[in-house]
C-alpha cells in the first residue's frame, strides 16, 4: 500500500534522514533554488496575516518560511513523525502563536472554509488520488480563495530518482502536470488558472555557470528556453510549473 511508505518514510530514513528534515531548506543541495521557488510562491499569496494551508508539508520548512512572513498558518502532513519534527522546527523558531499542525491524509480532510489560500509545494504528486486531494483544499479554502501547486510535470514517475525512491521507500511518485491539476480543479470548482515558470528552469536558462560565450546558445540552454515559453503560452504544457486556481 503506497501510504504505508508515505507513513514510515521518515523512519525508514533514519536519524541522518529526521536531521535533513529539521533543517531543510538549507540541509539540501538545491537550497537556493528552494527557496526562490518559496520566494516566488510569497509572490502569488495574499498579504500576511491571510490564514494559509499548507498541505503535505513534511517536516515543516515550507510553514516555517509562511509562519516567518506574518501568515497565520496551519501545516499538514500524513506521517505523525513528520508532525513531530515540524512541531519542533516551530518551536524552535518561536512560531507557536501563528503556526500549528495538524496530522491527517490531504485526500480526505474536512476542513471549514476558513483559509485564503492552500499551498501543495512538491507533495501532490505523492496523491494516490489528486482529485480527492484538491477537493480537500477546495473545501478548505474561503470563496475567492488560492490554491497554489508547485510540482513536477511529464516524466517524473518514470526518473531514475523517482524509481529508486519507490523502490526503497514504498512512497507514491507520479507525474503531475499543470494540465491534470487544472482539470481537478474545474472538476471540483475551481474557476481560473495560471500556469507559470518553476524557478528550477530560470536557473538553468540565466544563472547556471557557462563558459561564456560558448555556451550561451547552447543546446541545453534553448531547451530551456523553449521549455518556458511552452509553460507560458502552450494550454498543455506538461512541464514542471507552479499554477494558481481560484475558488
Amino acid at each position: 500500500m503506497p501510504k504505508a511508505g508515505e507513513l514510515t518514510y521518515l523512519a525508514n530514513l533514519g536519524e541522518m534522514g529526521r536531521a535533513h528534515s529539521l533543517e531543510k531548506p538549507f540541509s539540501d543541495p538545491y537550497c537556493g533554488i528552494a527557496l526562490a521557488s518559496i520566494g516566488f510562491i510569497m509572490t502569488l499569496l495574499p498579504p500576511p496575516p491571510a490564514r494559509i494551508l499548507d498541505l503535505g508539508c513534511g517536516g515543516g520548512w515550507t510553514s516555517i518560511f509562511f509562519a516567518k512572513r506574518g501568515y497565520d498558518v496551519v501545516g499538514q502532513d500524513i506521517a505523525p513523525d513528520m508532525i513531530d519534527v515540524a512541531r519542533q522546527n516551530a518551536e524552535r523558531h518561536g512560531l507557536t502563536d501563528r503556526l500549528s499542525f495538524l496530522c491527517g491524509d490531504y485526500e480526505s480532510l474536512d476542513l471549514d472554509g476558513s483559509f485564503d489560500a492552500a499551498i501543495f509545494f512538491d507533495s501532490l504528486h505523492h496523491a494516490e488520488d489528486e482529485l480527492l486531494a484538491i477537493r480537500s483544499a477546495h473545501r478548505a479554502l474561503k470563496p475567492g480563495g488560492l490554491l497554489i501547486t508547485h510540482e513536477p510535470g511529464d516524466g517524473h514517475a518514470t526518473a531514475p530518482e523517482s524509481i529508486e525512491a519507490m523502490r526503497l521507500y514504498g512512497v507514491t511518485e507520479r507525474d503531475m502536470p499543470p494540465r491534470l491539476i487544472m482539470q481537478r480543479g474545474r472538476e471540483v470548482g475551481f474557476t481560473d488558472h495560471r500556469v507559470l515558470p518553476i524557478p528550477h528552469y530560470l536557473y538553468d536558462l540565466f544563472y547556471k555557470q557557462r563558459d561564456y560565450p560558448n555556451r550561451l546558445l547552447s543546446k541545453r540552454r534553448w531547451t530551456m528556453i523553449r521549455r518556458v515559453l511552452k509553460i507560458l503560452f502552450d494550454p498543455d504544457p506538461g512541464l514542471s510549473s507552479i499554477v494558481v486556481m481560484t475558488k
